[in-house]
């Protein structure tokens, strides 16, 4: 009822206390993510960041190729696709044109950490003042359960059915800790979306990362550990368990880099 009356007059009535409502900046459409996909959640909280900071009409995003290919649908804000990994080059496009606009990229781990490498790498040595909120996940959840980047050590997808083996396949890819080295960052930073306070620190570090654009600091990015039910196989529950287990001990949630300017905004 109160949403309601909110949604029709803008107002809380006087006898009602706010304690939750849908974002204004996000689509009331049906999800086509699978259950337990964290990427529903960290939609909601770019959501909540937008409407809070009231850049609801100058923000656009820009949806990625993978699982999130249609985050365009979520969103109650101007979006355009991008090719596969190619998101940090369109926003830097958008953002020079239209300096005034908050511009940000929503990615995956297969799309920024492997084909959008050198896109994101340079968009962040640049110091483009775009923002990217980065999903890992550690698979190729779209085209199938690949590894991808980030996969783990011994972890079984179906391009490593026997587990990942670093002498073949390389290494599992830090992105927060390579981006942080460069130049141009402001604030990089890796959280996860897996328990109510991993959530409530994830949302304040994208709200610190929209200020840092915002402000004109320089590039940011926020980090976020998340699961993939379906192609790990497990419940949602248990896919929640396990990244806290094992992928928060491999990719550490911490803040990489943060600058003294983006330390002073009051988030």
């Amino acid at each position: 009822m109160v949403e309601s009356v909110t949604e029709r007059t803008g107002e809380v009535p006087e006898d009602m206390e706010l304690v939750y409502a849908f974002p204004r900046s996000m689509a009331r459409v049906s999800t086509h993510y699978c259950p337990g996909c964290v990427h529903g959640i960290v939609h909601r909280l770019v959501g909540e960041v937008i409407d809070e900071l009231g850049i609801r009409d100058r923000t656009i995003g820009v949806a990625p190729v993978g699982c999130a290919v249609l985050a365009y649908n979520y969103f109650d804000v101007d979006f355009v696709e991008a090719a596969h990994g190619r998101a940090p080059a369109m926003a830097t496009g958008i953002k020079r044109v239209h300096p005034d606009s908050i511009v940000f990229t929503y990615q995956g781990d297969g799309d920024l950490a492997a084909i959008g490498t050198a896109e994101i790498i340079h968009a962040a040595n640049r110091g483009e003042l775009i923002t990217t909120v980065f999903i890992n996940n550690g698979i190729y959840g779209m085209t199938g359960g690949q590894m991808a980047p980030t996969t783990l050590p011994g972890m079984v997808t179906t391009s490593t059915p026997t587990g990942r083996d670093c002498r073949v396949a390389g290494h599992p890819v830090r992105m927060s800790e390579i981006l942080a080295q460069t130049e141009g960052t402001a604030y990089i930073t890796r959280q996860m979306a897996l328990d109510v306070v991993s959530i409530r620190r994830t949302k304040r570090a994208i709200k610190r990362a929209f200020l840092t654009q915002m402000h004109g600091l320089g590039f940011s990015c926020v980090e976020v550990l998340s699961t993939c039910p379906t192609n790990w196989h497990m419940d949602p529950w248990a896919a929640m368990q396990w990244a806290k287990e094992n992928m928060a001990s491999y990719f550490p949630v911490q803040t990489f880099k943060m600058t003294e300017a983006v330390e002073a905004l009051k988030v």
